[in-house]
């Protein structure tokens, strides 16, 4: 991927650079991860793997951030056997604190100290401002209210039930001295299964009566920044955090439904950051945007999942950031509309 491919040059005219969709995208079209593929391809996956654990990345950051949080700013186990306010107010603490810290330090970063000025960034707008669209007529401040209020609350509720499943030894479990092959697998699996299960209730959430009411709030937000990756309605929230529930069922440690819930949630950061990489002195030094899901945020219906998994492709939702693409885009949005309006009047 080149690392300077702007869409607006210096000496394009007014005129031109609005007609300019993005200010920078990353070279089109876009494609999925080659991991799903039939015949399956193992040097391919393990360079794909690779290439997600074997050097900075969101994913490693989080890792190292879970394990940090399980080794010193983890409540013990034993002392979760009973609901008490000291133990849980510490992890709703801690991962307020993590959660404020990651968005807040990128969102100075880019959109208050500009220090990364206009390179690599997706959409040359700024965050809105005075705004009936947002809570409080603006659009940090909506965020920050709903990823707070709702997201960090929800998460700590998940990761307080856990933790008392596990003390009460009610969940199956695993540990790293017994099964270390499936102690390390696990951490690799889970953002597969969170692709999979991301894919599916996010595609449900757009059912028009359910994107109405509750994902809506999410979709505010076409211009995204740091803050904007967890500002969600309450209920999308509880189904958005519900990924972890696999390991009610499937033998897992403490450790990963820690990586699982930071997962969730710290990656929503990193992939809204609204850059595709973060510079310094020209050097990358982190991939944080996602202009796979940025697609989604602007043209709405597409571009559900991720690119891990083909599920986009395979049912006809995937968007390659292409004008071709787009145009098919808005001819189906067009269909679906006189479909629905059909249905009205046949009622």
């Amino acid at each position: 991927m080149p690392s300077h491919n702007y869409t607006d040059q210096p000496n394009e005219t007014g005129a031109q650079a609005k007609r300019k969709v993005w200010h920078w995208h990353p070279e089109l079209p876009i494609t999925n991860a080659k991991i799903f593929v039939w015949p399956p391809r193992p040097l391919t996956i393990f360079k794909i793997l690779a290439s997600y654990w074997l050097r900075l990345t969101g994913r490693v950051v989080i890792l190292l951030t879970a394990i940090l949080s399980w080794i010193y700013f983890q409540p013990l186990l034993a002392t979760a056997v009973n609901f008490e306010v000291e133990w849980v107010a510490h992890i709703y603490l801690r991962n307020l604190g993590l959660f404020v810290f990651f968005a807040t330090a990128l969102h100075l970063y880019f959109y208050t100290y500009k220090a990364q000025g206009m390179e690599l960034r997706y959409d040359g707008r700024e965050m809105a401002r005075d705004s009936d669209v947002f809570t409080f007529r603006n659009q940090l401040f909506d965020n920050v209210f709903w990823s707070i209020a709702s997201g960090v609350t929800i998460w700590t509720i998940f990761e307080v039930f856990f933790m008392w499943g596990y003390a009460n030894e009610m969940i199956p479990s695993v540990n790293l001295a017994d099964n270390p092959v499936w102690f390390v697998a696990i951490f690799i699996l889970i953002p597969l299964w969170y692709s999979f299960y991301f894919y599916w209730i996010h595609r449900a959430e757009h059912w028009p009566p359910f994107y109405k009411k509750v994902h809506a709030l999410h979709h505010r937000n076409v211009n995204v920044g740091p803050w904007s990756g967890l500002s969600m309605h309450p209920i999308e929230h509880i189904l958005y955090l519900a990924s972890p529930a696999i390991h009610l069922v499937i033998p897992s440690h403490p450790l990963h439904v820690i990586f699982h819930l930071q997962f969730t949630t710290l990656i929503a950061v990193f992939t809204h950051a609204g850059y595709d990489r973060l510079l310094i002195k020209d050097k990358s030094i982190i991939d944080l945007g996602y202009f796979f899901h940025q697609l989604h945020h602007r043209y709405f219906y597409c571009n559900y999942g991720t690119d891990e998994m083909p599920w986009d492709k395979w049912f006809g939702s995937f968007h390659d950031g292409t004008p071709e693409a787009t145009k098919h885009q808005m001819q189906q949005e067009m269909r679906r509309k006189k479909r629905a309006q059909g249905s009205n009047k046949a009622a």
